[in-house]
């Protein structure tokens, strides 16, 4: 008697530990949620190593083409050679450019256009663990947590998708929740919230 007691005493200790974990598992992160806006007003795209930019000098066709960026964040041109690109926004390389060209061409007019936009990785968006497609993405003006789930692909059959979180590495590396099931499962849009340049997405597993 004793011994069937003991037995069904063990039982409910390991129910009451496994219920103890499921319910850890199922609760939310300890993080406030992300603010619905984050983007600024003032925001200019940084050029980074893998875009691709179209330099136009003004009368000079023979200096206007398209240069990749390099994997050291540097362009060359048939009279500029070895200048920085990475970090630098479009018009700021443009004055480089200009101020370059200006020892071989007179009044130089120079416009830079990214057509291949990458982005230097201080700047693009990642997404970690169970999204269907984890990759980075570069940032965009206003780009919401929707647009960076429909770039990836959605979550995965085993993501906790309400448990997830964005690393801001732009306020000091610090944490807020999403709801990213409630968002792309149930059609909540009040789930929906903008990114930040070097925001990383992290979308944990369920376990059960």
């Amino acid at each position: 008697m004793k011994r069937k007691q003991c037995v069904r005493s063990g039982r409910a200790v390991i129910m009451a530990a496994v219920l103890a974990m499921l319910g850890a598992c199922a609760s939310q992160p300890d993080f406030p949620p992300a603010p619905a806006t984050a983007g600024t007003d003032d925001y200019s795209y940084l050029i980074g190593p893998g875009d691709t930019i179209n330099i136009i000098v003004s009368r000079n066709p023979e200096l206007s083409m398209p240069v990749p960026v390099r994997p050291d964040g540097k362009i060359a041109t048939p009279l500029v050679d070895e200048l920085v690109a990475q970090g630098k926004n479009p018009q700021q390389l443009a004055r480089e450019i200009e101020q370059a060209l200006a020892k071989y061409v007179r009044d130089p007019v120079v416009t830079v256009i990214v057509t291949n936009f990458v982005g230097p990785y201080s700047e693009q968006v990642r997404v970690v663990g169970q999204a269907a497609k984890p990759q980075f993405l570069p940032y965009k003006q206003k780009m919401t947590l929707l647009d960076v789930m429909i770039a990836v692909g959605g979550l995965t059959d085993f993501a906790a998708g309400n448990s997830a979180t964005i690393l801001r590495t732009a306020e000091g590396n610090k944490q807020y929740s999403v709801r990213l099931k409630d968002l792309l499962n149930r059609g909540d849009i009040s789930a929906n919230v903008e990114m930040r340049p070097g925001d990383i997405l992290i979308i944990p597993q369920s376990y059960f």
